[in-house]
């Protein structure tokens, strides 16, 4: 837990799981600064106040105690929107003290203050601004809140082509402040998000190549097949019958998707905590999976939606980082999830860098790890539920 003072009080927040042993706050300068910049200007709260890309929900937490306004959050993780629904209640906060969204539901139809946490995903950024542009009118205050490393140029490029005129603030404790003054008249064109693309034809798996794929703004290797899931698709499991399969961490769903058209008896679900990356899942099956054939859809904590002893089969390339922090935190649970969710005997498929050493992790939660492939960059890792 860590606490953070404000003008409005002072609030314990935690990220989602929560995990004593977590070096990582819920917040950072960045947040501190932005909330003191609103007190320190007296910010008028009492009308919509919209917060995108609020990490833990550290801002709405801290401004649902300044005002009577209508406050609303639009995030893309739900693990952060697990940890605001935390935050909240142990402030003390009413259940409709917040509006909770999505990055993939209908945006606020007016905005009067939109404040926004950059994110790492510069894509996820246009895309948004693209669909939050409409609300925006002459009077609405725009402040945008990242740490000097998040903020480029191009962030700056997109506040001001979609938005309006944009500078920046001095920076304090390594955090720096956008401002925005909303121009009625601006024409940033089409919003470019979805992105499409042909998937090449040395994709290593039966009926993929050429295929278009639909990627949804902030999903990993948006515009590309990404190295590390082309190796995984070249080694593949195959001939695995009726098995029930899951791919963890799906992104837009290519390796669950690689499995389905290879496999036609095979039970297909698709997770991940990022709602745009279901979306470009469940987008790319339905385009090319075949008439009538059903799959599972789970934006969630992992393999949490599912029974225990459930899969005979996991395929999972999971993520390194959390935001900026370098971490294999969430790797480990999600190959606990992953043992959690297989019955005895099934198998859990893991593709990493060489360096990261999921070897190790794998024999301390499965009791075993087995080399599958490897090349100079990559590894796949087997690791068998035992009974």
């Amino acid at each position: 837990m860590n606490r953070l003072s404000t003008s409005w009080g002072a609030f314990t927040l935690t990220r989602h799981p929560e995990d004593p042993r977590d070096p990582l706050r819920a917040w950072d300068a960045s947040d501190e600064y932005l909330l003191g910049h609103l007190a320190e200007t007296g910010t008028d709260l009492s009308g919509t106040v919209a917060v995108l890309g609020d990490r833990w929900g550290a801002l709405v937490t801290a401004l649902q105690a300044a005002g009577p306004g209508a406050l609303v959050q639009i995030t893309d993780s739900y693990l952060g929107g697990r940890a605001t629904r935390t935050n909240l209640a142990r402030a003390g906060a009413a259940p409709d003290a917040v509006r909770l969204l999505t990055t993939q539901d209908p945006p606020p139809e007016r905005i009067d203050v939109l404040l926004v946490r950059v994110p790492k995903s510069l894509a996820l950024l246009e895309d948004q601004l693209h669909r939050l542009a409409p609300a925006v009118h002459e009077g609405t205050v725009i402040v945008g809140t990242g740490m000097v490393k998040e903020i480029h140029t191009s962030t700056l490029k997109l506040f001001e082509r979609i938005l309006g005129a944009t500078r920046t603030s001095l920076a304090v404790k390594k955090a720096r402040l956008i401002h925005t003054t909303p121009d009625p008249a601006a024409a940033p064109g089409p919003n470019p998000w979805p992105y499409r693309y042909a998937l090449p034809a040395d994709t290593p798996a039966p009926g993929l190549p050429g295929r278009t794929v639909a990627n949804h703004a902030g999903v990993f290797c948006a515009d590309r097949l990404d190295i590390g899931t082309r190796f995984l698709l070249a080694h593949l499991p195959r001939d695995i019958g009726r098995a029930r399969v899951a791919d963890l961490g799906c992104g837009n769903g290519v390796v669950g998707l690689a499995v389905a058209l290879a496999e036609p008896e095979a039970e297909l679900a698709f997770t991940d905590e990022s709602y745009q990356a279901v979306a470009s899942a469940e987008e790319n099956f339905r385009a090319h999976a075949g008439e009538g054939r059903t799959a599972g859809f789970h934006v969630g904590d992992g393999l949490a939606d599912l029974e225990p002893g459930s899969l005979d089969l996991v395929l999972n390339n999971p993520p390194f980082h959390s935001h900026q922090a370098t971490t294999d935190r969430t790797a480990r649970r999600m190959f606990a999830d992953a043992r959690r969710a297989l019955r005895p005997g099934g198998e859990l498929w893991v593709v990493g860098n060489r360096h990261l050493g999921y070897h190790v992790t794998l024999r301390r939660i499965f009791g075993n790890s087995e080399l599958v492939a490897s090349d100079p960059k990559f590894v796949i890792l087997r690791a068998v539920r035992r009974p």
